[in-house]
């Protein structure tokens, strides 16, 4: 049932839009003469100021081109071959990244349930142990998504929790931000209110899924936890040569509270789509709507129907369960068309 193949402007993935005309602008204005090479050149050093005013003075900001780098070389700078990092079930590190966490960094990644995408004390207690036994992986990180992989939200007091009981533990708290705009828009909070505030130690800041071409942040709380990133990065083959035409892009994204208003669209669009198909009798939501995602059951022919003019995933075969994600240029008509496709099917069967 899945499809990868966009047909109308669809609803599979917020990394199927395009990219923002700014963030096109940003691109072709830094193509031109020359500037220094790896990261040695004026828009790299601004965007990683910006970078500081977003998310506090003492953090560190580095460039890569892809969020599963972001993920694996973050994960990799606070860990030893020996650890482990404790995820949910539904982590991307654990279901999307193809095994890169576990390989690159030689930790071991425990899953724990997570029926609505995020992890608790009580799911990560029992993984607690081990402490100084050679015979046991160290635990030393616990890694949490923010929007989860279901769309849903952690409170800021349920992840001051998880941060205190990791640094009570000597552990780390990492903080997979993939749609971290989404988060922080839907809180009406800044990035450090919502993040480092809260006790996380090291994230990845997403990009691409917000309106960029290319190119995700790895931030840390401050300079001592990136001893020897530099040299993490460049073996994790991450060190973009042309830095530039990364960093102008970040340099416009948060500037202008362009994030922001890309992401407040992208989750207005998904309380429109799940406000209209949840008056249908036949369409369970099956997850809060917190960010720019839907999460929803529907009538397998409906889901043929929908995949023939539509690109979506189907997110649980077993269930049904299918995943509508919503970008910064889904519009109104996008929706009232998906929902008119979806009412006609539901009423021709």
């Amino acid at each position: 049932m899945n499809t990868a193949i966009e047909k109308n402007r669809g609803f599979a993935s917020d990394n199927y839009a395009g990219a923002h005309s700014e963030i096109i602008e940003a691109i072709q204005n830094v193509n031109h003469a020359h500037d220094g090479a790896y990261g040695n050149d004026q828009n790299t050093q601004s965007a990683k100021e910006l970078f500081k005013h977003h998310f506090g003075a003492n953090t560190e900001a580095y460039f890569v081109y892809n969020g599963t780098a972001a993920n694996v070389l973050g994960l990799q700078s606070i860990t030893n071959s020996f650890d482990s990092i404790i995820c949910a079930e539904t982590a991307h590190i654990n279901v999307d990244e193809c095994g890169a966490p576990e390989r690159f960094t030689g930790c071991k990644l425990i899953t724990v349930h997570s029926p609505n995408g995020k992890i608790t004390i009580d799911t990560i207690k029992p993984h607690i142990y081990g402490f100084g036994d050679p015979h046991h992986s160290q635990p030393r990180v616990i890694s949490i998504t923010q929007p989860t992989e279901l769309g849903t939200l952690y409170t800021e007091d349920e992840i001051k929790t998880l941060s205190n009981y990791a640094h009570e533990n000597n552990m780390y708290l990492h903080l997979d931000g993939a749609r971290l705009s989404n988060a922080a828009a839907s809180f009406n909070k800044n990035f450090k209110e919502i993040t480092f505030d809260l006790g996380v130690d090291v994230l990845s800041f997403g990009g691409t899924k917000n309106g960029l071409m290319f190119g995700e942040a790895i931030v840390f709380r401050d300079k001592s936890l990136t001893t020897n990133f530099d040299y993490i990065r460049k073996q994790g083959m991450q060190l973009a040569s042309k830095m530039r035409f990364i960093s102008a892009q970040f340099e416009a994204l948060l500037s202008n509270d362009l994030w922001i208003k890309n992401a407040r669209h992208a989750n207005k669009m998904a309380r429109i789509l799940s406000e209209e198909v949840s008056k249908m009798e036949e369409v369970k939501i099956t997850q809060n709507v917190e960010a720019n995602g839907v999460f929803a059951i529907i009538p397998e022919h409906s889901i043929l129907d929908l995949q023939d003019k539509y690109s979506f995933y189907v997110w649980d075969e077993q269930s049904l369960e299918v995943r509508w994600m919503c970008s910064f240029d889904t519009t109104e008509e996008d929706v009232r068309n998906f929902v008119s496709l979806l009412k006609k099917s539901l009423k021709d069967n």
